[in-house]
């Protein structure tokens, strides 16, 4: 694998945000964590997560185990629906991926899209490129698909032939726009995009430009997004303030008053069609056999607070286009 890797140069746009980013850099640390934990225990199978995180050494509650196995499942039950629906012809955008492994999992079943692009902070990308070029676990796979000698390769960007991962500021559109261009983004291809977690640490104004230039880019697309809904009772701003208190702010908090309100942000965006479900009604429509077996795994002294806890995170999607390939009729 002919590469090289620097040391990561953030541009101007982003060193201006520089501080204000390390909170929100932080939580990828904190997902991957628990994600890693949760895999170690057997909530589900993911040979890949121990090959970019560490195993901590904290136990994690099994409310949160619970609350990520239940954000998987469905964040995937939704990739599948719609790799489905276009027989796996189409791409897939994971904004702001972090420690993300769907594409390896992806390719283990056979159900890996035309190309499947990350983006993330650069320095976020410089440490999953490093952990990629070193373990052959991680990049035979990229290898195995790519049908040329070299892989292109450094500090911030690594394209081949299915998969790419780039270094960029998902609010500065223009700049993310010409780096996924210079790794083949095909905008005729109907696309998947999905965000985690990240247009709730962006201003409504930042996340409305991303979701609207996503609208227009693509004449057939569907967007995943999972984060956080009904903040405006006490249990969502005891959640704020633990936030706050570790340097990091839910600057579109906003948006996350209702599932009303996240519907609202994707039909004002130049989406066609929207639904949402917090993760507490999700996790109740799970598979019985499943939930038996997960909650077998560990004993939950209050179910309560899993309540609490799911029913201040969401699944939302969209669909724009695609009516031929039945997207409107994706549910969960």
């Amino acid at each position: 694998m002919a590469a090289s890797l620097r040391e990561p140069s953030y541009t101007s746009s982003a060193s201006s945000c520089d501080t204000d980013d390390e909170g929100v850099r932080g939580t990828c640390e904190d997902a991957s964590l628990c994600k890693r934990y949760a895999v170690s225990i057997g909530y589900w199978h993911d040979p890949y997560i121990q090959h970019f995180v560490r195993l901590s050494k904290e136990r994690k509650a099994p409310e949160i185990n619970r609350g990520y196995f239940a954000r998987v499942h469905g964040v995937s039950q939704l990739i599948k629906a719609f790799l489905r629906k276009t027989e796996c012809h189409c791409q897939i955008l994971n904004l702001g991926a972090g420690m993300d492994t769907t594409f390896w999992k992806l390719k283990d079943e056979g159900l890996l899209p035309s190309k499947y692009f990350e983006v993330d902070f650069p320095m976020i990308v410089t440490r999953k490129l490093h952990n990629i070029k070193y373990k052959s676990f991680l990049s035979n796979p990229i290898i195995e698909l790519h049908s040329e000698d070299t892989l292109q390769m450094d500090g911030h960007i690594l394209d081949s032939k299915r998969y790419a991962i780039v270094g960029a500021d998902l609010r500065d559109l223009a700049e993310l726009e010409e780096k996924l261009k210079k790794c083949n983004m095909n905008t005729q291809l109907p696309t998947l995009l999905i965000t985690e977690c990240v247009l709730v640490y962006m201003t409504p104004e930042q996340s409305a430009s991303l979701l609207k230039w996503a609208a227009n880019s693509f004449e057939t697309a569907m967007f995943i997004n999972y984060e956080q809904v009904n903040m405006d009772d006490r249990f969502g701003q005891i959640m704020i303030e633990n936030l706050r208190r570790r340097q990091c702010d839910l600057a579109g908090v906003e948006i996350c008053k209702s599932l009303q309100s996240q519907k609202e942000r994707l039909l004002s965006n130049g989406w066609e069609t929207a639904s949402a479900v917090d993760m507490m009604e999700l996790y109740s429509r799970l598979p019985r056999a499943e939930v038996s077996r997960i909650e077998s795994l560990e004993f939950l002294d209050e179910m309560e607070l899993l309540e609490q806890l799911m029913q201040h995170y969401c699944l939302c999607w969209a669909t724009k286009g695609g009516s031929e390939l039945g997207l409107r009729e994706i549910t969960y």
